[in-house]
């Protein structure tokens, strides 16, 4: 297995510096990058396109904070996954870190372990979520209706769309349903289109708050 290749966003250099030395204990995850703003980091990507598997960054950056440095991410790089690290409480920027497109939110304090494990999903193509920000998305999203849009999905597109839900990527569906990753994307879309949603977070949301899949 590759090991994962991290890039650490953050304009405090002891921070930088331990996330480093907790990394390094874990086998399969390298630091390749550091940034400490996130112009530095964008510089960095577009140097080096493809050379970082996962990026940490932190929200509470100077000059653009974090959520907007998410936002050029993944304007600029599509598919590159990013996990906010964070010193607030989830209640505060968990939901819209997610919404903009977040692979997860953790705080500071968490275990090293969480965050190895989120990145790990994340550059897997999947999402990391805690229980307390499971339960925030369950909350922002709007009660069960009496004839859920997701119930006019043919049998297969509600295969797709729980394996979606539950975090799986297009090709790891693909090799599960024994199906072209190119068919599992055009069900995905399909799937958009009825559910309402624009995009996998907003499915997995979705999914919670309709009783489809568990927090």
């Amino acid at each position: 297995m590759n090991a994962v290749r991290v890039m650490i966003v953050d304009d405090h250099r002891i921070v930088r510096e331990g996330l480093r030395q907790v990394l390094a204990d874990y086998e399969g995850i390298v630091v390749v990058a550091e940034a400490a703003h996130g112009g530095e980091a964008l510089q960095c990507l577009r140097a080096s396109p493809g050379g970082v598997d996962a990026v940490l960054l932190d929200i509470a950056l100077p000059g653009r904070d974090g959520l907007e440095v998410l936002r050029q991410l993944q304007s600029e790089f599509a598919g590159l996954p990013v996990l906010m690290l964070s010193t607030y409480p989830d209640n505060q920027f968990a939901v819209r870190c997610i919404r903009a497109g977040a692979a997860g939110y953790l705080n500071k304090s968490a275990d090293p372990d969480d965050i190895v494990a989120g990145l790990r999903k994340a550059a897997a193509g999947g999402r990391y979520l805690t229980p307390s920000v499971a339960d925030l998305l369950a909350n922002a999203v709007s009660e069960v209706s009496a004839h859920a849009p997701h119930e006019s999905l043919s049998q297969r597109e509600s295969q797709v769309f729980r394996l979606l839900a539950q975090g799986q990527s297009v090709g790891q569906i693909a090799s599960l349903l024994n199906l072209s990753p190119n068919t599992v994307s055009t069900y995905r879309a399909r799937i958009l289109e009825k559910t309402g949603v624009r995009n996998d977070v907003e499915l997995a949301l979705y999914a919670v708050r309709q009783q489809v899949v568990s927090a």
